[in-house]
């Protein structure tokens, strides 16, 4: 059930940001964030949250054996489908170990 919901949110927000992306090219999608003080408190927050996620991506993926930089450099590069991959790729912790 997670992944399909993971799954159906990638995909939304893949249709949301390709539209964004043929509609206004992707300076059209930062520059307006420079415009107003709103906007730019809603970057803001927005690169604060990234960054909270890419400490825990970090973390995690270490505590898995995983290498973290592809998924921090696809955050880097294209927001929020990192964190998405990384959890769709994400193993799960082995339930019978959980239950001890």
């Amino acid at each position: 059930m997670q992944r399909a919901l993971i799954v159906i949110v990638l995909a939304l927000f893949a249709a949301l940001s390709g539209a964004a992306l043929w509609y206004h090219g992707y300076w059209g999608i930062i520059e307006p964030n420079f415009r107003s003080f709103a906007a730019a408190q809603v970057f803001a927050d927005l690169v604060i949250a990234l960054t909270l996620v890419l400490v825990w991506m970090w973390r995690d993926a270490r505590a898995q054996g995983r290498n973290p930089w592809p998924w921090i450099l696809a955050t880097l590069a294209v927001g929020s489908f990192g964190p998405l991959g990384y959890l769709l790729t994400r193993r799960e912790a082995d339930s019978s170990a959980s239950k001890a």
